[in-house]
Formats: C-alpha cells, sequence, structure tokens
C-alpha cells in the first residue's frame, strides 16, 4: 500500500506547469487501470471457500453466487473468517454442514464455564425466517438471572453434536448455535451444476434476480455447453460496459482535478428480513 495522501506530496505549481502532455498521459493510464482489473474482478468464478470453510450452493459470498434466498447472508473478512449476517448481528461461523443442512455458529457474548458467575448482558441471537434459516431442535439453551418479567440477563447454548458417523449414536455438548438451512432445488441448477454440461456454478442476475449459470466464457440462463445460446451473454457486456463507463467518468474526473488543481495553485501566493419468536433465542 503507498503512502498516506498529504498537501506536502502535491507538486509545486512550477513542477505542474512543466509536465508535458505525455505526463498527463502516463497519470491517466495508472488512474484507469483499477477499473480495467475491476472488471475482470467482476467476472471471475465465485469463491468456493472461506478460510477453510467451504462455500458451495445455495450460499455465496459474492454478489449474485448461490441462490437469491441467502444473498448478503455470509461475509467473509480478508483474514479469511466467515461470518453469518442475522437481523440480530453478525456471528463467527464455525462450520458448514451440506450434507445435513446446517451451520453452527458462535455468539461471543454468550455465557460459558470460564465466566463463572459472571453473567455479561448479552443480544437476543434470531435469524431470519425469509431466508429459509431456522433454529434447529437440537440445540440446548440456558438462561440466567431471569425475572418475572421473562426478561434474563444472559444465555448460553449448547449443540449436540453426533460422535458416531451413523446416527443415531452416541453424542457430545459443544458450545454454539446450530441453525438448520434449506437447499432450493431446481432443474435448471442441477443442469448448470452437470459436469457433462459444462460445470457451472449457480447464481442469479443481480438486478431481476432471475437465475443465471455461472460459466468460464459469461453466463447463461441454462446450462455452459448449451448449443442454442452463446456464453457471451448480456452480463458480461453489462459489466465491461458499466466498467468503460466508470474508466472514462475517472478520466473525465481526474482530468477536472488536474485543471482545478491549476487553477488554485496559480492564485496562490452499510435489518434484514422479519423476526419471529420461533427463530429468536430469548
Amino acid at each position: 500500500m503507498g503512502s498516506p495522501f498529504t498537501c506536502n506530496s502535491l507538486p509545486d505549481t512550477n513542477s505542474i506547469a512543466s509536465w508535458s502532455s505525455s505526463s498527463w498521459y502516463i497519470l491517466l493510464l495508472i488512474s484507469i487501470l483499477p477499473f480495467l482489473t475491476l472488471t475482470s474482478a467482476e467476472t471471475s468464478h465465485c469463491r468456493t471457500s472461506c478460510g477453510d470453510i467451504p462455500i458451495n450452493y445455495p450460499f455465496g459470498i459474492d454478489d449474485g453466487c448461490g441462490s437469491p434466498y441467502y444473498r448478503h447472508i455470509l461475509v467473509c473478512s480478508g483474514l479469511g473468517h466467515l461470518e453469518l449476517r442475522t437481523p440480530s448481528g453478525r456471528y463467527p461461523i464455525r462450520s458448514i454442514s451440506y450434507s445435513d443442512p446446517h451451520i453452527l455458529v458462535t455468539d461471543p457474548f454468550m455465557w460459558n464455564c470460564l465466566d463463572g458467575n459472571n453473567f455479561r448482558p448479552t443480544r437476543p441471537f434470531s435469524v431470519d425466517t425469509s431466508t429459509h434459516f431456522s433454529l434447529s431442535s437440537q440445540n440446548d439453551y440456558l438462561f440466567f438471572n431471569c425475572s418475572e418479567d421473562q426478561y434474563c440477563a444472559s444465555y448460553t447454548s449448547v449443540f449436540w453434536r453426533n460422535v458416531d458417523a451413523n446416527p443415531p449414536g452416541d453424542q457430545v455438548p459443544e458450545y454454539g448455535i446450530r441453525v438448520d438451512f434449506e437447499i432450493p432445488v431446481t432443474t435448471r441448477c442441477l443442469q448448470c451444476q452437470d459436469t457433462a454440461k459444462g460445470g457451472g456454478t449457480c447464481g442469479f442476475d443481480t438486478e431481476t434476480q432471475n437465475f443465471l449459470c455461472l460459466c468460464k466464457e459469461g453466463n447463461v440462463t441454462t446450462y455452459c455447453k448449451d448449443p442454442n445460446f452463446s456464453p457471451h451473454g448480456k452480463r458480461i457486456g453489462v459489466i465491461v460496459g458499466t466498467a468503460s463507463t466508470v474508466s472514462v467518468a475517472g478520466a473525465i474526473g481526474i482530468g477536472a482535478g488536474i485543471w482545478y488543481l491549476r487553477k488554485v495553485r496559480a492564485k496562490a501566493p452499510v435489518t434484514h428480513g422479519v423476526v419471529s419468536n420461533e427463530n429468536r433465542v430469548f
């Protein structure tokens, strides 16, 4: 990362006036490059992991990936930490199971054994019912310092994890909240993912939320190897066109900024859905 911008980093009036036209072209090119990089990033595949947690359908951490039912639900930090965004806040994700669809999250504010008699104030945990999430019946909750008005100062959640590979079997308790989710299955998504038909990624149009099959060469509404559709679709054109427009706008902005600088120098001496009681801890 470059040095922070300061007024002292600006050249003086004499050096600005002495710049040749080729120098302005170099500055303009450098300023446009980030927008060209944005174009290639927009057309790349969806990320398939965050840290060591796999990201598969119906989820996506890039907009337009996965199912629109779970849009903007998962957040991947720059350090590779995955979080679940809910109406009550963001919570670290420990694991995601797709064979037994559920997410295991932790609430850093809930009570644990190390806290002893220190019952820290906590916020109610809830999930967005519009995203096909539900709190699992395998969770056991303990509430502390509850009043007659049914207000509790703190809580903890224990999830019973299966030890045997083939349940039912032995189970051990672990701190955490199991959140079950549904996997929307459609014929178009299955065809899109079929390796014999191109092995695309299920996604959606970010404007209309209609289904899209994301392929290496572009986006289609069927599957990647469909002979009736060209993979160089409208969406790619919109992305490139938008980036080109932004690039031109950036160039105009740079020119205006340079003009303003020369003029001044010359005069100078970011809720989610509805929360129901069934999906709220307390």
